[in-house]
């Protein structure tokens, strides 16, 4: 998701920190320059095209903010801080002395190292949850240090890793046809780390997202549910505490992963949101919600195909393998006694719809009821969720790449959506059309276009 876009030039004179760090004797002035003017161009492009970067935030958010002021996330601190060390990273260059083949070997090192320190965190919460453990810090010396290691070993891997992504990526979009001259416009940047939380506001009486307000991480689920319920009682309105993948800031920030498939395709994504941000689609983002989902839509459209690529180019053994072949005739499944799997995706599908009915018959009460029903529903199968309301579909819903969206009935922005995806002869082309665009109405003649033809 892309950050609100008055944040940029709070960040600008921090980025010009960043483009003209002085270089080491490996790297000389003018490649670093010629690092530093890509982005210094994004930069003063974004600050003067776009001007803002909050989500205009309208009367309820602006209520919503008395309850958050003291929580929400620094991303001008945040952003500091990762500039800082991506100077460092491009002033040296370390990977770029490394053959190819080491450097994928070098990310995968690190995302061992990451899977690593998550089985010894776990193995140190187990001490401490223990009821037959009388003194867990004792009999936890050993693991801490161990952890404390590991964390050592990934602060000095993860710089590497992630100068090793960015570049591959780079490649990638270069043979795709989304650079400028070999070059990503805007340079791939991001940096993992905890990302900030979202608290999602939508109207009682209809879903759509008319507030998102960025929360420091860590918030416990007492902690999230009392916000919520002092917002929701104090504004009539329908909130919720999410987490998120990732944040279209700059550099981007991305959520700690092991898994090497993921991890790409989020980074593709949110830089997918940065090439959008410079143009109309993204400028337009918060206009309107058909524009978020034709944005969200988008970049998880770009995101998993950029991603894929960048896996099979790099990792050919971490590649998935091909979904089954749909024009194969079934066969008949024999007769048995046991109750069909149960299909996520179809039963959220008629949970929306059915929501979306009850709100516009005005029955909110029995809407709000009715999903706190079907979340227990679903909690017994198996999908823990927290709460399920309004700005639950307010905020899945708008991630609309496959049919049914993320948790929300057919609509026909995303529909259309992938719609010009399938008549685009090349992912440039799509996400090019795409860019160009700031109303759905657009979209629709486009596609309406490409029906006629």
């Amino acid at each position: 998701m892309p950050l609100g876009l008055s944040r940029l030039q709070e960040l600008l004179p921090f980025t010009f920190a960043f483009l003209f760090a002085t270089p080491s004797p490996m790297t000389s002035f003018r490649k670093t320059f010629r690092r530093a003017v890509p982005i210094l161009a994004v930069m003063l492009a974004v600050t003067l095209l776009l001007g803002r970067s909050d989500i205009e935030p309208g009367d309820t958010a602006q209520q919503a903010r008395r309850f958050t002021r003291t929580i929400e996330f620094d991303y001008v601190g945040w952003a500091w801080n990762a500039l800082a060390l991506k100077a460092r990273q491009a002033a040296l260059g370390a990977v770029d002395y490394l053959p190819e083949e080491a450097q994928s070997q070098l990310v995968l090192d690190y995302l061992d190292l990451v899977l690593e320190i998550y089985r010894t965190e776990y193995e140190l919460n187990e001490i401490y949850a223990n009821p037959d453990v009388d003194d867990p810090e004792a009999a936890s010396v050993e693991v801490r240090q161990k952890l404390e290691e590991l964390y050592t070993r990934r602060d000095h891997l993860q710089p590497l890793a992630e100068s090793i992504l960015q570049n591959q990526l780079n490649a990638v979009a270069a043979e795709m046809g989304l650079t400028l001259g070999g070059q990503a416009v805007p340079p791939v940047l991001y940096h993992v780390t905890p990302l900030p939380l979202a608290l999602i506001i939508s109207p009682r009486d209809h879903i759509e997202q008319i507030a998102d307000i960025s929360l420091q991480p860590g918030m416990t689920a007492a902690e999230r549910d009392a916000l919520e319920t002092q917002v929701d009682e104090t504004l009539d309105v329908s909130s919720l505490v999410v987490n998120i993948g990732g944040v279209g800031l700059y550099p981007t920030m991305v959520v700690q992963t092991a898994d090497i498939n993921w991890l790409a395709e989020v980074v593709a994504h949110e830089w997918t949101h940065n090439y959008l941000t410079l143009r109309p689609l993204g400028a337009s983002y918060m206009s309107s919600p058909e524009l978020r989902i034709m944005n969200e839509t988008t970049a998880n459209i770009a995101g998993k195909e950029l991603g894929a690529a960048l896996i099979e180019r790099y990792y050919p053994e971490f590649v998935p393998p091909p979904p089954p072949d749909e024009t194969e005739p079934e066969t008949e499944p024999a007769p048995s006694d046991d109750p069909p799997p149960f299909d996520f995706r179809a039963e959220m599908y008629e949970t929306r719809v059915n929501v979306d009915k009850m709100l516009a018959e005005g029955r909110i009460e029995d809407a709000e009821t009715y999903m706190e029903l079907r979340r227990r529903f679903f909690w017994e199968n198996g999908y823990h969720i927290r709460k399920l309301n309004q700005a639950y579909f307010a905020f899945y819903g708008a991630y609309a790449d496959r049919p049914g969206g993320a948790a929300g009935a057919e609509d026909p922005v995303g529909t259309a959506v992938r719609a010009l995806r399938a008549n685009s002869g090349s992912l440039a082309e799509f996400v090019n059309r795409m860019s160009w665009m700031w109303s759905f109405e657009q979209l629709q003649k486009t596609v309406e276009g490409l029906d006629a033809e």
